[in-house]
């Protein structure tokens, strides 16, 4: 009897340690992180933190566009993330079993406003926002100035285009493209698949005042997407045939190596732009998404969020407690603050340093200005990686000739009407 007494409390003791990261009494960390390109700024981090407690921070990033199917992969392990993400609503209500209630935590408390969260029906608090980020078209001054423009001449598609068509015409006397390109690689495509399409989205739910997910959407502002693609791909540094193969990381260099004025994407591209192109800041600009919306000229930056971190609620105490003080000490340690702050720009936490980030500071002067911002709706999207794939596949038959954009419609308009119901 005392034997199998003593098997039951070691078999106890074994499953007591499965699920999640570790085993030890301080607890340890595993972050499944969005972000590639913050992989680096993670990882130093992560060493740093384990020398300074002893606390092991393991970091895993998914590759880009892949983080839905690689979080539900880690989910199935025994060794679960301890902390990881949502962007919305709608991925809080697929991982909400498994989101711990961070309502009385020190990070909690640390948030300039108590709203930048996600939040159950009830009033818990499942996910914190750490950061506001904004994207437009990246321009580089420098090149834009060599072409005989400056920044002011460019203030609603008409103007961007004929710049554009302009450096085209003269590409080879120049020695640069309009526009890097707009690669449909799936490590590229969410630029146009989520961020691009967050045109259309916004304005259709501007005029309708819809807030939250609609089960349909009309695409009434389709042909404006139609008309800032279309000027993407024919005023490129390649043909658009070759766009299904093109890389975000070769979009970047594009523009970082001098080939290419404009480059569509975020405010975390500064600190890659910045070091790993030795980019001068000023000669760096982010100006709005012009597609041809009447008063768009009044418009700013894309900006909003789809970075909330979640504790894992399925792991143990002790893993629980080292991922909590793990967040306490990234938002208030120098080490930390700092990476923040280079790495994703204004921060909503209460010892957040400045942001050096000039794409950052763009994005809050017009709004000082009297710009409106353009909010992020393309977050409301239905089964978002199913949706994105069938608008990718009809915009890539598009592209390279094989499809009409009717396709694009379809993919756009009833794609978002079935993922709404298959969700």
């Amino acid at each position: 009897m005392k034997k199998a007494l003593a098997i039951i409390l070691m078999l106890a003791m074994v499953f007591s340690m499965v699920g999640c990261t570790g085993n030890s009494d301080k607890g340890s960390v595993y972050y499944l992180n969005f972000k590639p390109e913050a992989d680096a700024a993670w990882q130093a981090l992560a060493e740093e933190y384990t020398k300074a407690t002893g606390v092991e921070v393991k970091v895993v990033t998914a590759a880009a566009g892949t983080y839905n199917e690689t979080l539900t992969a880690e989910m199935d392990k025994s060794a679960m993330p301890t902390l990881f993400q949502c962007g919305n609503y709608a991925a809080l209500k697929t991982w909400q079993d498994y989101c711990y209630d961070l309502s009385s935590s020190a990070i909690y408390n640390e948030l300039t406003n108590k709203d930048y969260t996600l939040k159950g029906s009830n009033g818990e608090v499942y996910g914190i926002g750490y950061c506001v980020e904004s994207y437009g078209i990246i321009t580089n001054k420098a090149l834009l100035a060599k072409a005989g423009y400056e920044v002011s001449d460019i203030t609603d598609f008409a103007s961007l285009k004929a710049v554009a068509e302009d450096i085209t015409a003269r590409s080879a006397e120049l020695g640069f493209a309009a526009f890097t390109s707009a690669g449909l690689d799936g490590s590229s495509s969410w630029r146009f698949s989520g961020h691009l399409t967050n045109m259309p989205l916004y304005y259709e739910f501007r005029d309708n005042n819809i807030n939250g997910q609609p089960a349909t959407v009309t695409g009434q502002y389709l042909d404006n997407y139609k008309q800032i693609w279309d000027l993407y791909v024919n005023n490129s540094t390649c043909a658009p045939a070759e766009l299904t193969t093109k890389t975000g990381d070769e979009s970047e260099a594009e523009f970082g190596e001098g080939k290419a004025v404009f480059f569509q994407n975020g405010t975390w591209e500064f600190n890659n732009l910045t070091t790993k192109f030795n980019m001068n800041p000023d000669d760096l600009v982010m100006i709005p998404i012009y597609c041809g919306v009447e008063g768009e000229a009044d418009s700013g930056l894309c900006t909003g969020s789809e970075n909330f971190w979640v504790v894992n609620s399925k792991c143990s105490e002790a893993d629980i407690q080292a991922t909590l003080d793990f967040l306490e000490w990234v938002v208030t340690n120098e080490s930390g603050t700092k990476m923040m702050a280079e790495q994703f720009g204004v921060c909503p936490f209460n010892k957040a340093v400045a942001s050096t980030n000039v794409f950052s500071a763009q994005a809050v002067e017009y709004v000082a200005n009297g710009k409106y911002p353009v909010t992020w709706a393309f977050t409301e999207t239905p089964n978002v990686d199913n949706w994105r794939a069938g608008v990718v596949a009809a915009l890539t038959q598009y592209t390279v000739g094989g499809g009409s954009w009717d396709d694009v419609v379809s993919a756009f308009v009833n794609g978002w009407a079935t993922e709404y119901n298959n969700q």
